[in-house]
């Protein structure tokens, strides 16, 4: 059996990217099977979202269509009009009540506007393309789709951030769980390795090694819009919408161990949690991998990135 270690090991689950090199930005569509469950969980001062509303408790839609990914601040969310269309084309998405379909298409966006050029933004286009080339292969991670112009730890401009990008990872469990992550990686803070280290930061003044985040901070505020973590926690366990909101609330802990500090006022910090319903689950395991998962895919976003509009990525500065 071929097991995949991205989000695309849970069956039924998609993933396309659309990438404008020279504009430094893109967008990433996950696309869902029937009677996927949605959840949401948004920390930090400054989040560009859509739909994340009807996807907590007591609101009365439960299944999504697509999750959208995106760069370009508020711009960005123009691309989910593309997956829309997509969608109904396929006559997806939630019936009313006069047999009208209108696909639920969540989204969240990312600030990429320093990378690149900064009057060309994802939109309903390029939301359509990254849809279309939806596939189960293994995603493709690094500086694609919406992890095109990420950056880490930009306090002092380009030349002295970190290059960020897109990374995943999934664990198999018994019994078949699944659990996958699906991360954009665009932080105030700096990246940590698993013993708590920087992997990835502010570059030193000297060029050689990292400044500490938290050193620098205290002497610098930080852009107040240049910033966030978004992205997909997806696992095969049947939860309700409830417990896929809890999901998505837990595996914020694991952005929190990756990335010093995390959730602040300038952090857009978004992720969605999605529950395909094959496999009977605790929530409190999916949860706690869930978290794991999301720390290793920030780590694997770093280390898959390449280097772009004069930000120089961790690979090709070893």
């Amino acid at each position: 059996m071929t097991t995949r270690n991205s989000v695309t090991a849970i069956e039924g689950i998609t993933v396309g990217h659309a990438t404008d090199l020279e504009a430094g930005t893109g967008c990433t569509v996950i696309l869902c099977p029937e009677g996927t469950v949605g959840g949401v969980d948004q920390r930090g001062g400054a989040p560009g979202t859509r739909e994340t509303d009807l996807l907590r408790p007591l609101h009365v839609v439960e299944h999504v269509d697509a999750i959208v990914l995106a760069g370009g601040s508020a711009y960005g969310l123009a691309a989910a009009d593309g997956v829309m269309h997509y969608l109904r084309e396929r006559e997806r998405g939630y019936r009313t009540r006069s047999g009208v379909r209108v696909p639920i298409v969540p989204a969240a966006i990312l600030y990429d506007l320093e990378v690149g050029r900064a009057d060309r933004f994802p939109d309903a286009a390029m939301g359509y393309r990254a849809a279309e080339s939806a596939s189960d292969d293994d995603v493709t991670q690094g500086s694609i789709g919406v992890g095109t112009g990420c950056r880490i730890a930009a306090l002092f401009g380009n030349a002295r951030a970190t290059k960020g990008g897109i990374g995943s990872a999934a664990v198999y469990l018994p019994g078949g769980l699944i659990v996958a992550a699906l991360i954009a990686v665009n932080t105030v803070g700096e990246v940590l390795a698993e013993d708590g280290t920087i992997l990835a930061g502010l570059r030193a003044e000297t060029g050689v090694g990292y400044t500490p985040i938290l050193e620098a901070l205290k002497l610098t505020p930080p852009p107040t819009s240049s910033n966030t973590v978004i992205g997909v926690i997806a696992t095969n366990a049947k939860l309700s919408k409830e417990h896929t909101n809890i999901v998505a609330q837990m595996a914020h802990d694991g952005l929190a161990r990756a990335v010093r500090p995390s959730h602040t006022l300038y952090d857009g910090d978004t992720l969605f949690a999605l529950s395909t319903g094959q496999v009977l689950a605790d929530t409190t395991l999916v949860g706690a991998f869930a978290a794991e998962m999301t720390a290793r895919a920030i780590r694997d976003a770093v280390l898959s990135a390449t280097s772009l509009g004069g930000v120089i990525a961790l690979r090709q500065a070893l």
